[in-house]
């Protein structure tokens, strides 16, 4: 055997697979997303993928790439591929929307912004503070927005804090006595507005609760009917019972839910055991911003 000649074969395939190895290293891959996600990605008019996704094995050179989705405009635009990964983002605009130049439509080479929102309370009591925090990778400010009722039905812009080295973010608010009660959202984006989280709280508080009953006098095995209003914005009050011996103390008797015009009400059995005497049907809502009392004896009915 003639072992320049297999040499001269061996070398050729090492060769040959350099050249193929080369050649293939030498092309790129890009990473896709958008905001909606699920738009079809089009490279030189030919559909590659939905975002979020990536092409691989792309020719360096100078390629079209194209974001279609349903009741969005298609928005187009020219990429320099070169040899590793590149990062492509485009903020697709309804076609309800209002017109925007094509060149204002954010497409860019990082990957898009993420951010998240939370709240250290779920019911916020009127003339307190309320802390708000997350975090905001890939913008260098949140953008805050409160929607509830009232003055904040559409939307008002609660501040633009800034986010630090970390990523994180944070906002203190404390409207006062200024506010209505009820539920707000409050909706925090990334500086560039292509991203968003929400958090959920309840206000609580300027109003009353009160409570009326059926009767101002009862016997041992009837029934009694407590019922009132809450406008203070809780979605709850509690009913605690005094009266003597066991009851002296206190005695809870349940939450209940507020109804949608305010409202509650309560049917309680006096049993046989209850001692007679003078008691109080207290009631407050849930968190204590506003009560009310009413009076009532049992064991002295003829």
């Amino acid at each position: 055997m003639d072992w320049k000649i297999v040499f001269s074969i061996l070398l050729g395939c090492l060769l040959i697979s350099g050249c193929l190895s080369n050649e293939e290293s030498g092309k790129g891959t890009i990473y896709l997303s958008s905001s909606p996600s699920g738009a079809e990605v089009y490279l030189d008019h030919q559909f590659r993928v939905s975002t979020p996704g990536n092409v691989s094995s792309v020719e360096q050179g100078n390629h079209t790439l194209e974001f279609r989705y349903p009741g969005y405009q298609n928005w187009s635009t020219d990429i320099s591929v070169s040899p590793g990964t590149s990062n492509y983002y485009a903020a697709l605009i309804p076609v309800s929307g209002i017109p925007v130049p094509q060149e204002k439509v954010p497409l860019t080479t990082t990957p898009p912004s993420k951010v998240t929102v939370q709240a250290n309370k779920e019911i916020l009591i009127l003339g307190n503070s309320i802390l708000f925090s997350g975090t905001s990778f890939g913008s260098d400010s949140a953008l805050l927005t409160l929607y509830g009722p009232g003055y904040y039905s559409n939307g008002v812009i609660l501040d633009r804090p800034k986010v630090n080295s970390a990523g994180l973010w944070s906002y203190s608010w404390n409207p006062g006595f200024s506010i209505q009660s009820g539920s707000y959202i409050l909706v925090v984006e990334d500086g560039f507005q292509t991203t968003s989280d929400r958090v959920e709280f309840a206000v609580v508080g300027g109003g009353e609760v009160t409570i009326t009953s059926n009767s101002f006098s009862a016997a041992r095995g009837e029934t009694m009917k407590f019922s009132g209003r809450c406008t203070t914005g809780a979605q709850n009050v509690m009913l605690v019972l005094y009266g003597p011996e066991r009851f002296s103390g206190g005695v809870e008797l349940g939450s209940l839910s507020v109804l949608a015009d305010k409202t509650w009400s309560f049917k309680y059995t006096l049993d046989n055991t209850m001692p007679a005497g003078s008691y109080s049907m207290y009631v407050y809502d849930i968190p204590k911003t506003s009560s009310g009392t009413t009076q009532f004896t049992v064991g002295f009915t003829t």
